[in-house]
């Protein structure tokens, strides 16, 4: 199972707790189109791994949030890496007891991104073009709500941290930074909120007990985006126009559908105006990226709260992307032009299949060999899609890569011999094809790798061989499924 940074007090994506790793489900009428065959003609390039390296402690972590970007188009990586040194304030520490630190890695060289004055540790969520890093810092306190160490939403400008302080409450937390520099995400202000921990524990790491709001930080200053009505909200995603989107609770009132806290929605926030983006009939949905053509995907119960499906939201009006034939189905990642990904249960059993939607059909990528679930974490501008693999809610599984038609192949037979690392999870891909990635040492330690595109596979004889003892199995095609279908089961992990 991979260990990363969200493992933290439940982490900030909890909310994949309830989505990303949950059982994908849809109808039963979708009508099967072509197979993927294995007889496709996929060119493939080969990869080499670069390891990121620690700051002298056992491993680094890349977020598995699907929100902020970790890798840049020019090839920075952000992330977390542990230190030598153990964490004296909170001995049982972040992770593994070690002080850990956000870096930045650049031109091949790892930078420490330390934290504030009087903190230990640093956690890095994401980065722009421009090398500014977001995240999450100790200022040296300890929040006594919690009895655990403070921790402020953070961005790292030319290695100088800035705090971006609160509402007034003891906690911050960043989800995302856009070309521009503008940071959103969510922070606490003073007033009592009784569904605020239950809020805080599906889009931050830390308990609350106070409301969390939505933020934008822009020119230094921190602004309140306001909720839907209800008591608490947070901003997720940001594109390069200044759209933002979120969740927010629309009232507060307690909703069975919503495990009993209020309902649930993203919104859509556009100069100064936020708008609910609905749900496809139930009373809990999120949104998972957002690209800048102003498009919105993510996933929502259905009617009565049965079952969940991904969405796509634009122009006003929120669209049921359908599922393989099972009960549930997440849309994690959009590119710009339009092609969505993520998961969804196939027809027999609850097992799910990562899914690339486009132009009104669902393309399921397959799993990896001998493992029962996959999921598409990411597409870049080409089309390529990187996928994690392995047992239900657990993972454990090889990434794979799917492009040119398919079928997916094992990112490990397209990595170049001679490495010590096995090729987990995948957790971001640029458009120029590198693939930020777990990478597992024997021992099993883990350390954020970058793989490096590097000449053809196919002119490879070596590489030819690997690649076809690792396709993934072929999935199929169907036609998109009507939305609010009624299913038994809802928001079921694997």
């Amino acid at each position: 199972m991979k260990h990363n940074i969200d493992d933290r007090r439940g982490a900030w994506p909890c909310l994949t707790a309830i989505l990303l790793l949950t059982a994908m489900a849809v109808p039963n009428g979708m009508q099967a189109q072509t197979n993927v065959s294995q007889n496709d003609s996929s060119k493939h390039q080969k990869y080499r791994l670069v390891d990121l390296g620690t700051f002298g402690g056992p491993n680094s972590f890349i977020s598995t949030s699907p929100l902020a970007r970790m890798l840049t188009n020019s090839g920075m990586v952000a992330g977390t890496t542990d230190t030598a040194e153990l964490e004296p304030i909170s001995p049982n520490g972040t992770f593994d007891g070690y002080i850990d630190n956000a870096f930045l890695w650049k031109d091949g060289v790892l930078h420490r991104l330390g934290p504030l004055p009087g903190g230990f540790s640093s956690l890095g969520y994401g980065l722009n073009e421009l090398g500014m890093v977001i995240g999450q810092s100790e200022n040296g306190k300890i929040d006594p709500l919690i009895g655990l160490p403070e921790l402020h939403a953070v961005v790292w400008i030319d290695g100088h941290i800035v705090d971006l302080g609160s509402f007034g409450g003891n906690e911050s937390n960043p989800a995302d930074i856009n070309e521009s520099g503008q940071v959103v995400g969510g922070a606490l202000n003073l007033i009592p909120d009784p569904f605020a921990n239950s809020f805080a524990s599906q889009t931050i790491f830390y308990p609350a007990t106070t409301q969390l709001h939505a933020f934008l930080w822009q020119g230094g200053r921190l602004q309140d985006l306001g909720t839907l009505g209800g008591p608490d909200s947070f901003a997720a995603l940001i594109n390069d126009r200044g759209q933002i989107a979120g969740q927010s609770f629309t009232d507060c009132t307690p909703n069975p559908g919503n495990g009993g806290q209020p309902t649930q929605h993203p919104f859509f926030w556009e100069n100064g105006k936020m708008t609910d983006v609905g749900t496809l009939g139930g009373a809990l949905a999120i949104p998972n990226d957002l690209n800048n053509r102003g498009q919105v995907v993510g996933t929502s119960n259905l009617a009565l709260d049965l079952a969940h499906h991904p969405f796509l939201w634009q122009a006003g009006k929120i669209t049921d992307l359908g599922t393989l034939g099972g009960r549930n189905g997440q849309a994690t990642a959009i590119n710009e032009s339009g092609e969505i990904v993520g998961q969804a249960d196939v027809a027999a059993g609850t097992n799910h299949h990562a899914v690339l939607w486009k132009n009104g059909k669902a393309t399921d990528l397959g799993a990896a060999a001998g493992w029962p679930c996959s999921r598409a974490v990411d597409i870049n501008e080409a089309g390529q899609v990187i996928i994690d693999t392995g047992i239900c809610g657990v993972g454990g599984g090889p990434g794979l890569l799917w492009e040119n038609g398919g079928p997916s192949v094992d990112l490990n037979a397209l990595v170049e011999t001679g490495s010590d690392f096995t090729v987990g999870d995948v957790d971001y891909i640029n458009d120029r094809g590198e693939i930020v990635a777990t990478g597992v040492l024997p021992n099993g330690d883990q350390h954020a790798v970058l793989l490096v595109p590097d000449g053809d596979c196919d002119g490879d004889l070596e590489c030819r061989f690997r690649v076809n003892q690792n396709y993934a199995p072929p999935g199929q095609q169907h036609q998109r499924h009507s939305f609010f279908t009624q299913f038994p089961g809802r928001w079921l992990s694997h």
